[in-house]
C-alpha cells in the first residue's frame, strides 16, 4: 500500500494569525475570521440554497443554526443530500472528549444539532467517547478519563438521542472493533505528513501521533460491522460499505477530517462529509477559551440557577458603553457582547431576537438587561436538562452503549 498522500483535501497545517488546531483556539483582536477558515482549509460555505434544500428534502423548517449562519461550512453536504433524496441514508458521526463530570453549553451545540439531525433524516448515530485521548493529552489518569466517559454519556443520552438509532461507546471499549481500519488509516499517514496536520513535535508522546487515526476510524462504517452492517465478520458485508458518513463537529475538528478524506479512497471507502459550527464563546470573550477546568469560563449544564445568574452578571464580557451616557449615545457592539452571542445560539425566537439586538446596538436597552434575558434563556434550558437526565437510568446507559444492530 503506498504511503504517499495526494493533496486534493489540503492535509497541511493552516498558517493565519489566528490558530486553530483540535486542542487549541486563539483568534486574533477582532475574533475568529471564519471567511479565511473557510479559504484556508478548503471547505465550502453553507449557502441559503443549500439550507432551502435542506427544508425541501426534510419537509420542515431548518434548525435555527442554519439559519443563522452557526452552522456555516461544510464537505460535501449537497451530494450527500442528493444522495437521500434517491432513497440512500447516511449515518451520523460525533464525539466528546470526556474530561469533565459535566458538559458547558459548548458541548451541548453538536449534540444538539446531531440530535436535530438525527430526527429529521431518521439517521442511524454513533458517539465516539475519546477517553484515551483525554489521558494522552491530559494529566488524568486512565481510570479517571473512563469513569468521565460513562459520567458524560448520561448528559448525552438527555439530549434526547433515539436509543433505537444510537451507539455510544468508549475508545477503551469498542477499539478492538475498529482496530483493522485503524491500523489501514495509519499506515496510509507519514509522520511528516501527521506532523504537518496536527503540528506534533518532538515532545509528542507516541500515543498523539497515533491517535488521530482513532478518531478517523468512524468515519468508515466498516468499523461497525454490527451497528451499521449486521455481521460480525469484519468489513465484509457490501451495506457498510457503502454507507456514507455524515459529521457534525467544530470546525476545529476538520483536520482530523482531511486527514480521513484523503486516506478513503486508497482503502476503498467513501469519503466522510461533513458540516461545520462555529465555535461557543468563553464568557469572556472571544480571546478566552473555555475550560473544563476553569468553570467560569462557560455554563455548566450542572449549573444551579443562582450560579447561571452570578456567572453571566459577574463574567459575561460586555459590548456595552463605558458608561451609561456613552451606552445610550453609542449603543452596544452585539458582534462582541457575549449575552448577544448566546441569545443567538439558544433563543430560538427570530423576532424576539431581532428585537434585542435593535434595541441593544440603539443604546435602548443596557448590559444589565441583555444579561436579564439571557439568565432567562438559560435558567430553563439548564433546567429541563437536568431534569432529562435525572431520568437517565444506569440500564439505559448500559443499553445505549451496547453493540448491537441500530434501526434505521
Amino acid at each position: 500500500m503506498k504511503t504517499q498522500a495526494p493533496s486534493t483535501e489540503k492535509p497541511q497545517a493552516v498558517e493565519i494569525t489566528q490558530k486553530i488546531t483540535p486542542w487549541e483556539v486563539e483568534g486574533d483582536d477582532e475574533g475568529i475570521d471564519y471567511d479565511k477558515l473557510i479559504r484556508d482549509f478548503g471547505s465550502s460555505r453553507i449557502e441559503p440554497t443549500l439550507v432551502e434544500k435542506i427544508e425541501r428534502i426534510t419537509g420542515e423548517r431548518a434548525h435555527h443554526w442554519l439559519r443563522r449562519g452557526l452552522f456555516f461550512s461544510h464537505r460535501d453536504l449537497s451530494s450527500m443530500l442528493d444522495n437521500y433524496e434517491k432513497g440512500n441514508n447516511f449515518y451520523l458521526y460525533t464525539g466528546r472528549g470526556p474530561s469533565s463530570d459535566a458538559l458547558h453549553l459548548g458541548h451541548l451545540v453538536p449534540f444538539t444539532f446531531t440530535r436535530y439531525l438525527q430526527r429529521v433524516f431518521k439517521a442511524p448515530l454513533v458517539i465516539q467517547l475519546t477517553d484515551d485521548e483525554k489521558f494522552l493529552w491530559k494529566d488524568l489518569a486512565l481510570e479517571k478519563c473512563h469513569e468521565l466517559a460513562y459520567s458524560n454519556t448520561r448528559d448525552i443520552i438527555a439530549c434526547g438521542f433515539e436509543e433505537e438509532k444510537t451507539f455510544i461507546f468508549s475508545d477503551l471499549n469498542y477499539i478492538g472493533h475498529m482496530y483493522p481500519n485503524i491500523c489501514k488509516i495509519q499506515k496510509c499517514v507519514t509522520f511528516n505528513q501527521a506532523r504537518g496536520i496536527f503540528g506534533f513535535e518532538g515532545g509528542s508522546n507516541i500515543g498523539q501521533v497515533a491517535f488521530p487515526a482513532i478518531q478517523a476510524a468512524p468515519s468508515f462504517a466498516t468499523s461497525f460491522p454490527i451497528p451499521l452492517g449486521g455481521s460480525v465478520e469484519w468489513g465484509k458485508t457490501k451495506a457498510a460499505k457503502n454507507f456514507p458518513c455524515l459529521i457534525p463537529c467544530a470546525i476545529d475538528q476538520d483536520p482530523y477530517f482531511r486527514m480521513t478524506r484523503d486516506v478513503a479512497p486508497r482503502l476503498g471507502l467513501l469519503k466522510p462529509g461533513l458540516i461545520h459550527s462555529k465555535f461557543f464563546p468563553a464568557l469572556q470573550g472571544s480571546k478566552t477559551k473555555m475550560s473544563a477546568s476553569a468553570v467560569n469560563t462557560s455554563i455548566y449544564v450542572s449549573d444551579t440557577p443562582k450560579q447561571i445568574k452570578k456567572k453571566v452578571n459577574k463574567y459575561c464580557y460586555s459590548g456595552g458603553g463605558e458608561t451609561v451616557d456613552l451606552h445610550r449615545k453609542y449603543g452596544g457592539n452585539c458582534d462582541v457582547d457575549v449575552a448577544f452571542q448566546y441569545l443567538y445560539f439558544f433563543m430560538e425566537d427570530d423576532e424576539r431576537l431581532e428585537e434585542i439586538r435593535r434595541e441593544y446596538s440603539s443604546g435602548r436597552m443596557m448590559s444589565g438587561e441583555i444579561k436579564a434575558e439571557l439568565i432567562n434563556v438559560l435558567v430553563p434550558l439548564v433546567e429541563n436538562h437536568q431534569a432529562r437526565k435525572k431520568l437517565v437510568t444506569d440500564d439505559m446507559v448500559e443499553r445505549f452503549m451496547a453493540v448491537r444492530k441500530l434501526t434505521y
